[in-house]
């Protein structure tokens, strides 16, 4: 013996579906906005660099050494200078989605935060250039802009 469900109630269980969908996606819709709204992101950072002025080594690495005085983690970043390029800058702190970036020896990304660090470059295990900076600590403004109404 067959066992049937009337049609009918199909159509209706597929049309109830749909319109509690659409219910649902009205009122998860954003409503229209009643000021500009803005996103900002500010972050601080070095740049620094290393160059052979006379070109004589050709192709060599350097190894830039960022060291935070806080917390005495040590960042490393190395970067081969071809021959010809005489030179090369890095920026502290390198976004990790990069190639290369700074990292600790456990792989740590190191990241935009104030304070205090020291910083040198090493060619062939010798320490050639180096220096000392603080990142600030940034802060963000936000003005909202109230929608003005169209005068007639």
């Amino acid at each position: 013996m067959r066992v049937s469900t009337p049609s009918t109630f199909h159509r209706l269980t597929s049309v109830l579906r749909a319109a509690g969908l659409a219910l649902a996606l009205l009122l998860l819709a954003p409503l229209c906005a009643q000021a500009q709204t803005w996103m900002v992101s500010t972050d601080a950072y070095i740049k620094m660099g290393v160059m052979d002025k006379f070109g004589q080594l050709g192709t060599y690495s350097a190894k830039f050494v960022v060291t935070d005085q806080t917390s005495g983690k040590a960042y490393v970043l190395v970067k081969e200078v071809g021959a010809g390029q005489n030179g090369v800058d890095v920026i502290f702190p390198s976004e990790p989605s990069e190639p290369d970036y700074f990292k600790t020896e456990t792989g740590e990304a190191a990241r935009s935060q104030p304070g205090r660090y020291t910083w040198e470059c090493q060619v062939s295990g010798k320490k050639v250039v180096g220096g000392r900076f603080t990142l600030p600590e940034t802060a963000n403004d936000v003005t909202v802009v109230e929608k003005q109404e169209k005068k007639k």
